[in-house]
């Protein structure tokens, strides 16, 4: 019972304070958005408009000394232990409110009940549960009041920009915890959402599970929901050997999936080369060689700048990639605005891995060529 409804809180949160109140990326029915705002209320006192503009000034802020809950400029054992008095306090921040609290509800529930009073709910729900369970309904309560606070302020603001694993290079530390989103419905894959935002599904990896996704393909089936936005879907023709504006578009639409891919087909294989051309000494620094190679650079603290200089200074080879790497990245966050602009520096890029005599290198030129926005036509 305790699980079951922890597990709503934990739906009402992904889904409608998160996938649908921060970041629009699907609609619901007006029937099961009041569902969501009640059943919040009753076991979080939580506001919508005050959750909502804390999320989005996370996003806008993120690992800035102004992200309300980061655990690089606040510590890790802070946002751990502290995770819900972040969130309160950004709470009382009436300009967070202002600025990042645009378009959530403000009816005569809102405004009467809801914000009016607070712990109302919470109250509510401690009776209803000494009505239900007697004397073991303070636990229930207090295992439903402390789910959220635990696991979504604690451990997925927290763990979530600290440890685990990254699909993709996103411009701050956001890491996915597991690979299966079940515990938090989906919030482990923080890395996957950092990277995609506006994603009403977080799993990328087939090998991944997003609870919170399977719980919008529901309502979606009934007539409550409506998804609006997905990641990208990366097409590829592979007989298409011509850089033209659509292959343009197409590695700018993808351009994460795309460094994802230059880390698998270029960066781990010359790594793995360069192990065994490099004598003894220096052997240990190559080991985390990826990882250095294919960081995003604002992340890598002075050690392991240093670490990746002195991998550089040994393999002309890992720094010819690595710059390209660089170059390959400059050119959507240079010229996106402008398709010919970028099209042109996408061909001189290829033009000049072609040319490097570094066969991973070549061969990831060759695939470039061969994403679109489209997939390739069926064949009858």
């Amino acid at each position: 019972m305790i699980l079951l409804l922890t597990h709503i809180t934990i739906v009402s949160v992904t889904v409608y304070l998160h996938r649908y109140s921060a970041h629009r990326a699907l609609e619901l029915h007006p029937a099961l958005k009041h569902f969501f705002r009640f059943w919040l209320w009753l076991t979080t006192g939580m506001n919508t408009r005050e959750w909502t503009a804390i999320h989005r000034k996370h996003h806008a802020k993120c690992e800035t000394p102004d992200d309300p809950h980061s655990p690089v400029h606040k510590g890790l054992s802070t946002v751990l232990r502290k995770g819900a008095e972040l969130y309160m306090a950004e709470a009382r921040n009436e300009e967070t409110l202002r600025i990042y609290g645009k378009n959530c509800p403000d009816d005569w529930m809102e405004r009467n009940l809801y914000s009016r009073y607070p712990i109302g709910g919470v109250t509510l729900m401690a009776l209803i549960d000494l009505a239900l369970f007697g004397v073991l309904g303070m636990t229930v309560w207090a295992v439903q009041m402390m789910w959220i606070p635990v696991f979504a302020a604690g451990v997925v603001n927290g763990l979530g920009h600290a440890v685990g694993y990254r699909n993709f290079e996103c411009r701050d530390a956001a890491t996915n915890i597991l690979p299966w989103g079940i515990l938090i419905g989906g919030e482990e894959l923080h890395n996957n959402h950092h990277t995609y935002p506006n994603s009403a599904k977080l799993s990328v990896k087939k090998w991944e599970f997003d609870m919170g996704w399977m719980w919008i393909r529901l309502f979606s089936l009934l007539g409550l929901a409506k998804v609006r936005r997905t990641a990208p879907i990366a097409h590829r023709i592979e007989d298409k050997q011509t850089l033209d504006m659509d292959t343009a578009m197409a590695v700018l639409n993808n351009r994460f999936q795309i460094m994802a891919q230059y880390r698998k087909l270029v960066i781990k294989p010359l790594v793995a080369q360069e192990m065994h051309r490099v004598d003894d000494s220096v052997r240990h620094l190559f080991r985390r060689a990826k990882r250095l190679l294919s960081r995003e650079t604002s992340l890598l603290d002075s050690h392991n700048e240093k670490n990746l200089q002195q991998v550089l200074e040994h393999s002309q080879r890992l720094r010819i990639i690595y710059e390209k790497r660089l170059a390959l990245q400059q050119i959507w966050t240079r010229t996106s605005a402008n398709g010919h602009d970028m099209l042109h520096a996408l061909r001189e890029w290829c033009s000049q891995a072609e040319a490097s005599g570094i066969k991973a290198l070549q061969d990831f030129a060759a695939t470039l060529r061969t994403y679109s926005l489209q997939p390739a036509p069926l064949v009858h």
